[in-house]
């Protein structure tokens, strides 16, 4: 019998991540701690409509992180001035939205303030994502890693960015919608921005 799900924690995590998310949240939520870190995932990763077609935003981990490193572990590498580069983007791709400008004073701490582990990045940007959406949210944190879980949802590997995923949420306005088509299932910010409030309604 199954007895709650497991899920993994992502960079800004898709509309998909969050529809999940609240259809289990009738169950005992998990956040899955003690994993070791895998590489070219969500985890580090996310994407968002950019002017010039969907654009992949990516937090850089120090050299030597692998898969024996437990994403607890793994620190953020600021070699490169990522930050500024993924608040440029947001903005180039979001300033004209409806809510850009309503939310940026939530968002700015996360790309001037410099942050050790990606997991506590991730962990403080998911806390401030389910204010914005208004989702009231307990969860705890594994206490030991397993590789498969049958008393519980597993979501660790099927929300990851490498499986395509055919869920289509209910449509809004998007930015470069005119330019590219409608896009399904990005980073959530991408609804945030555009719906604010309102954004729950479209998952």
């Amino acid at each position: 019998m199954e007895n709650g799900a497991v899920f993994p924690l992502f960079y800004l995590p898709n509309v998909e991540f969050f529809k999940t998310l609240r259809e289990q949240n009738k169950e005992q939520l998990f956040i899955e701690k003690q994993e070791h870190y895998p590489k070219q995932s969500s985890r580090n990763r996310t994407t968002i409509a950019g002017p010039n077609g969907k654009l992949q935003l990516t937090v850089p981990v120090q050299k030597g992180s692998n898969t024996h490193t437990a994403y607890k572990d793994v620190k953020i590498s600021y070699a490169d001035d990522w930050q500024r580069i993924h608040w440029l983007s947001l903005g180039t791709s979001y300033r004209s939205s409806a809510y850009f400008e309503f939310y940026e004073d939530d968002f700015r701490p996360f790309y001037e303030k410099k942050f050790n582990y990606l997991f506590d990045y991730n962990l403080e940007l998911f806390h401030l994502l389910l204010k914005l959406l208004k989702m009231p949210l307990n969860f705890d944190f594994t206490d030991d890693y397993q590789k498969t879980y049958t008393d519980k949802n597993d979501f660790r590997e099927s929300l990851n960015w490498k499986n395509q995923s055919s869920y289509q949420h209910k449509t809004y306005y998007q930015v470069f919608q005119d330019k590219y088509g409608y896009q399904h299932n990005l980073s959530v910010v991408d609804l945030l921005f555009s719906q604010g409030p309102q954004a729950s309604r479209f998952f």
